[in-house]
């Protein structure tokens, strides 16, 4: 999830190149809403979205899936979210611009532990 189309465009292409399927969305509250959380494998959210952030759906995927791993990206150094999203289970956090390589290392290595 990412609210700059030019994001998730790069993501999904990215995904998709590393033979995954993703679903994309421009926020947290769309993802929520389609229903595809059951079935999700592992998300990649960005911190600072408008509306809920990603911290917030963190908190409230582990409601339902306490399991499922999340990679969350952001382009503002913030220590403070950085260290609340790792406490809260997240598999890794990169900061924009991130390599393509780094993104898919923690993809793997999430959907290894799950």
């Amino acid at each position: 999830m990412d609210d700059d189309l030019r994001v998730r465009e790069s993501i999904e292409s990215l995904v998709e190149s590393a033979g995954y399927t993703p679903l994309v969305f421009p926020s947290a509250e769309e993802f929520l809403q389609s229903g595809t959380l059951p079935q999700a494998t592992c998300l990649i959210a960005d911190v600072r979205m408008p509306g809920m952030d990603g911290i917030e759906l963190q908190r409230r995927v582990r409601l339902e899936r306490p399991q499922l791993p999340m990679i969350f990206i952001s382009a503002h150094q913030d220590d403070d979210a950085r260290r609340r999203a790792l406490d809260g289970g997240a598999v890794e956090f990169l900061y924009k611009p991130f390599d393509g390589a780094d993104l898919l290392r923690a993809m793997d290595r999430a959907l290894k532990e799950e």
